[in-house]
């Protein structure tokens, strides 16, 4: 199952039956179960004597192996004192649900040796809790037999092929306590690292007890076997089922017409041959024929009489046990919302792809549980495959106008560059210029700090500011409150202020005159100055000659003005002195008449 609030799935323990299905469809391997090699290793290296206890599936497992006293003596090797197989157990459940089966009082009941089985009717068919027989895993039997024989303080390991049994170890306690659960593959994960293997050790048996049928336990029918329950078609009253197709449906079944069917059932996932603690999957049938392979070689020189007397000394232990519902039901969604996630996975017109790589047995199964919102549709193949086609297409066209604006970038940083080239080359023949100049040049920011001047301007101002332009090439940050007057610095100022010029003010630094001249270049951000040196010989001449120039010029001015006034003057005393004469010429003829 899974969380959809997140972008990938997770498995969501307390909805998991420890089936490990969804290990086996993950086609990246992303999905794994609980690692306890370490838990493992640190119980072996303690002090005290130590169990294992091994699940009946070896046979199917190590086949490799070519004598299974090899293995036992291989398990022994890592650290442990007593090798036991559960097939003891198994026989003593055996004849546990014989006598239950035979004592007929009007209940049904499932099988719960299989920990995956019992998880599942306690989650998802809760109302049969009541129906799974009372009895403890042949796991849990085992350590008790184990307990009673070495004492209730021993450690115990269990090896087995069933992932569901780490879940069950961790609730179990008392004397059936299970301290450690590895599987098949973690198992010849260990043998490997303590470099353990069938050619560095010697025969070793079983320690007893020794188990009858019960090593038949792996196959679907092991149980039924092993207590010799009838099997007849006619007659038995317990049918055997094993897959996780055949448990959903049975048990669906026996919930619904077990009046009409009157049967007991014995289900198991089938996780004993084929499930994630097993390192080979596939080939049943050759590990079904290695399994009653193992269990006739095993009874060749067997003592029934003996076996039979030592079960009878076990069989006061309390395998009893108690089941809780823990319902994890999750309503049925309306058609409408089914429909709307076929639509989503794009089923809607080929809702029967049915590849079963999910984990699910069509697809119609996943959209109901997809609409429930406990899987995502990353979690379909096909679907992944598909979106991957279409990511794949959108990748390319993604590529190309990334191609696009990598060029666009490339075309714009040499348009840049060239701009920052032609720039610097500017700024360079500025500089140049600025440096042949005569004047003395500053440019001043608003801060009235210097943005740059040129050697002129620190010559002038004398061998203090030589040396700081050694250090710092045009003064650039220095404060022109420290190199100029008040005085000047507000001309600067009320140039920065109104970006209005400056123009030919003469000032005192020190023992020498200067004329300043100051405008404006960015409004109110930047100024620049002329400076001259007075003393200058080259430049007292040029401005003798500036300043006799604008005297002339202004003498001429008035001349020109003084003439204008007289030449406008002497016209009026000619127009005034004519009409004098003109009035005394015609009262002289008024007279004369």
């Amino acid at each position: 199952m899974a969380h959809t609030d997140k972008p990938f799935p997770e498995v969501r323990n307390e909805r998991c039956i420890g089936c490990g299905d969804c290990i086996n469809s993950c086609v990246p391997k992303a999905i794994t179960y609980r690692n306890t090699i370490e838990d493992a290793k640190d119980l072996l290296k303690a002090k005290g004597k130590k169990a294992a206890i091994i699940s009946p599936s070896i046979s199917a497992e190590f086949h490799d192996i070519t004598d299974y006293r090899k293995f036992v003596q291989m398990i022994k090797s890592l650290g442990v004192d007593f090798v036991h197989e559960v097939s003891f157990a198994v026989d003593l459940l055996a004849y546990k649900y014989l006598h239950l089966f035979g004592d007929f009082k009007g209940l049904y009941y499932i099988t719960s040796c299989d920990p995956v089985v019992v998880a599942f009717i306690e989650k998802y068919h809760p109302n049969l809790v009541k129906n799974l027989a009372p009895f403890v895993s042949p796991m849990v039997a085992m350590a008790k037999v184990v307990r009673k024989k070495h004492g209730s303080d021993i450690p115990i390991i269990y090896i087995g092929p069933d992932i569901a049994s780490k879940e069950v170890a961790k609730i179990s306690s008392g004397d059936g306590k299970v301290n450690v659960v590895l599987t098949f593959p973690e198992l010849r994960n260990l043998f490997k690292q303590l470099n353990i293997s069938e050619n560095t050790v010697e025969f070793s048996e079983f320690d007893t007890p020794i188990g009858y049928k019960g090593s038949l336990y792996p196959l679907r029918n092991g149980l039924i076997q092993a207590a010799d329950i009838d099997e007849n078609l006619l007659t038995s009253d317990v049918i055997s089922v094993e897959g996780k197709k055949e448990m959903l449906e049975s048990i669906e079944e026996f919930e619904d017409n077990v009046k009409v069917i009157h049967k007991h059932i014995h289900v198991t996932y089938g996780n004993s041959l084929s499930g994630p603690g097993i390192s080979n999957k596939g080939n049943k049938l050759f590990k079904e024929y290695l399994v009653t392979k193992y269990a006739n070689k095993r009874l060749t020189n067997f003592f029934r009489a003996e076996w039979y007397n030592t079960l009878q000394n076990y069989l006061s232990l309390d395998f009893s046990r108690e089941f809780k519902a823990d319902d994890q039901r999750i309503p049925e969604p309306p058609k409408e919302k089914v429909l709307d996630a076929m639509k989503l996975m794009g089923w809607e017109k080929d809702p029967k792809i049915d590849c079963g790589q999910c984990g699910y047995n069509n697809c119609l199964e996943f959209s109901i549980d997809l609409a429930k919102g406990i899987v995502i549709p990353e979690m379909c193949s096909t679907y992944s495959i598909r979106s991957s086609k279409h990511y794949t297409s959108t990748l390319k066209e993604l590529n190309e106008k990334l191609a696009m604006t990598r060029q666009a970038l490339h075309e714009k940083e040499e348009e840049v560059r060239t701009e920052h080239d032609t720039a610097q080359q500017n700024a360079d023949l500025t500089d140049a210029m600025l440096e042949k100049l005569r004047a003395g040049i500053v440019f001043v920011d608003f801060k009235m700090k210097v943005v740059k001047a040129n050697n002129t301007f620190c010559s002038i101002l004398g061998e203090e500011a030589e040396e700081i332009n050694e250090v710092i090439p045009g003064l650039k940050g220095a404060d022109l409150n420290k190199i100029f007057t008040d005085d000047v610095c507000n001309l600067f100022s009320y140039v920065l202020t109104e970006s209005a010029p400056v123009d030919g003010r003469d000032v005192r630094h020190g023992d020498v005159l200067l004329n300043i001249s100051i405008f404006p270049i960015r409004e109110n951000q930047i100024a620049g100055a002329i400076v001259r040196d007075m003393s200058a010989p080259e430049v007292q001449k040029a401005e003798v000659i500036r300043r006799v120039s604008e005297v002339i010029n202004k003498n001429l001015s008035m001349v020109q003005q003084i003439g204008f006034l007289l030449g406008e003057g002497a016209a009026d005393i000619e127009r005034m002195l004519n009409s004098v004469i003109q009035i005394y010429n015609e009262d002289k003829k008024k007279l004369s008449q």
